[in-house]
């Protein structure tokens, strides 16, 4: 009995669209230590979400193939839908956030919203490279288009990582009378003896070195700091309950260097993984600022 669909050239491409429109949804998809999106459940709504952005991508190939123009419409229909998965992820992270301990922070939650629709957008990238390539040319090549969509998509699957751009280093955690250092670094008022003592036990301090004039920016971004203090807290646990703030964590800057100093009390006093934590921390898309591209900073610029 031979196969069918091997003799319909838009079938097969169609099918080949679809799987690697919906595994490169999977591939980009992981609960990782934020526990987010949750399991089953979360992961259960981006793979459907995933199913309809590949049939959308692979489906519009033989559309176009066939001078049906208005089926392109269709593509508006699916950003609208995408783009209130980005208001979904963005409403659900911001209840969820009001419980933590150390929040993420409106600019970290905004990049993870705004990364869940991007990345539907890319399944649609796979899905019409593969079936664009297994209809006009052979389902072999369809096969091959999709295993490069998927180095595509990982490509731009995320960002930089703070250690990509700034040096990490142990910093020395100093209480002096009541007042709270982190190196030279002032970082707050502590008043209580009992707190005191906490910190002088438990106190952890990172310093985050700049590699050049942009990434100084970069950093002192509110919205930056925050997610720092929220990945660390999340990986090394916190030494605080609510209603403490004096142990909450806290980032201050060196206003002379541009170096940021990181105040923590993890459950977990492991200076190596404070730091490959430290490293790994994203750095958010809408923090990033590059001043030595101004005009206004270059020679002549007016």
């Amino acid at each position: 009995m031979k196969f069918w669909f091997l003799t319909e050239p838009e079938t097969i491409g169609v099918i080949i669209g679809v799987f690697f429109g919906i595994v490169s949804r999977i591939y980009m998809l992981r609960t990782d230590y934020r526990q987010y999106p949750t399991y089953p459940h979360g992961k259960l709504i981006h793979l459907s979400l995933a199913i309809i952005a590949a049939g959308l991508g692979a489906i519009l190939v033989p559309a176009l193939l066939n001078k049906d123009y208005t089926a392109v419409t269709f593509l508006t229909l699916a950003a609208q839908q995408f783009r209130d998965v980005r208001n979904m992820e963005r409403q659900s992270l911001e209840k969820v956030d009001q419980m933590e301990l150390v929040p993420r922070g409106n600019a970290y939650i905004e990049g993870i919203a705004m990364v869940f629709e991007g990345r539907n957008y890319l399944v649609i990238f796979s899905a019409f490279v593969a079936s664009f390539f297994g209809i006009v040319f052979a389902w072999y090549w369809g096969i091959l288009a999709g295993l490069l969509s998927l180095i595509v998509a990982k490509i731009f699957q995320s960002g930089k990582n703070l250690g990509q751009i700034a040096d990490i280093r142990e910093a020395q955690v100093r209480v002096e009378g009541p007042d709270l250092y982190v190196d030279s670094v002032y970082i707050m008022n502590v008043g209580l003896p009992s707190n005191q003592k906490i910190i002088q036990k438990h106190g952890m301090g990172l310093m985050v070195t700049p590699k050049n004039q942009n990434v100084k920016v970069t950093i002192a971004n509110l919205g930056q700091r925050q997610a720092i203090l929220h990945n660390l807290s999340t990986i090394l646990g916190v030494y605080r309950d609510s209603g403490e703030p004096a142990l909450i964590p806290m980032t201050k800057l060196n206003l002379e260097t541009g170096e940021l100093a990181v105040f923590i009390l993890p459950q977990i006093a492991d200076t190596e993984t404070a730091k490959q934590a430290l490293r790994r921390v994203p750095v958010l898309e809408n923090a990033v600022r590059m001043p030595t591209e101004s005009a206004a900073r270059s020679k002549g610029g007016k």
